[in-house]
C-alpha cells in the first residue's frame, strides 16, 4: 500500500476539474484500489486500471471498482485515452528513463491532467506479496530531482514522503 499523503489533493484537483462534467481516468498501477476507491462518485464516470500483477485483481478485488482492468506492464501496453491520467506511485519502481517516457505517454493519454504521485525521500522497497514489480529501482527522487526531469508541471503539493505533480494537457 502506498503512503496516503497527498490522495486528498489528486481528489480535490480531479473534483475541479470535473466541474464541466464526469471525468473518464486512467489509473496506472492501481494495487489496492485506492484511486478507484477514493474518486468514487459523481466526477468520474469510468475508471480504467492498469495493472502489472495479475494477482492484484483477485487479492483487492479491483473488478469491483474499476470498469475495466487491463493486466500488463505499462512500459509495453498502449494506454487508452483518458481525460485524466494517475501515475499513482508507479514511477519510482522502474528506470528514470522509463518513468520520463511513461510521464510523456500519459500526457498524450491525458485530455486534461496527468498527476504523478513520487516518494521525494530516500525510499527504499524490495519485494511485497510475492511481487517483484514493488522494488523501488529509484528510491532516491526528491522534489528537485522530480521538476527536472518532469517537463510541463504546473501545480504540486508536498508531503513528508510524497510528492503529488500535475500537468494540465488540455
Amino acid at each position: 500500500m502506498s503512503s496516503p499523503e497527498g490522495k486528498g489533493w489528486v481528489k480535490e484537483r480531479v473534483g475541479a476539474l470535473a466541474q464541466q462534467g464526469p471525468l473518464d481516468v486512467l489509473d496506472v498501477g492501481p494495487g489496492v484500489g485506492t484511486y478507484a476507491k477514493l474518486l468514487a462518485g459523481p466526477e468520474v464516470s469510468r475508471i480504467t486500471g492498469i495493472e502489472i500483477y495479475a494477482p492484484y485483481v483477485e487479492t483487492y478485488r479491483l473488478r469491483q471498482y474499476y470498469d475495466d482492468i487491463i493486466i500488463g506492464d505499462v512500459r509495453e501496453v498502449e494506454m487508452p485515452p483518458a481525460d485524466v491520467v494517475i501515475l499513482g506511485d508507479v514511477a519510482e519502481h522502474m528506470t528514470e528513463a522509463e518513468a520520463i517516457d511513461l510521464w510523456s505517454r500519459s500526457a498524450t493519454a491525458a485530455r486534461k491532467a496527468v498527476y504523478l504521485s513520487i516518494p521525494i525521500v530516500h525510499y527504499p522497497q524490495g519485494e511485497i506479496e510475492g511481487n517483484e514489480h514493488e522494488h523501488h529501482v529509484v528510491d532516491d527522487w526528491d522534489h528537485h530531482k522530480v521538476m527536472e526531469a518532469f517537463p510541463g508541471i504546473g501545480r504540486y503539493w508536498l508531503g513528508d514522503e510524497v510528492g503529488v505533480y500535475e500537468r494540465l494537457t488540455g
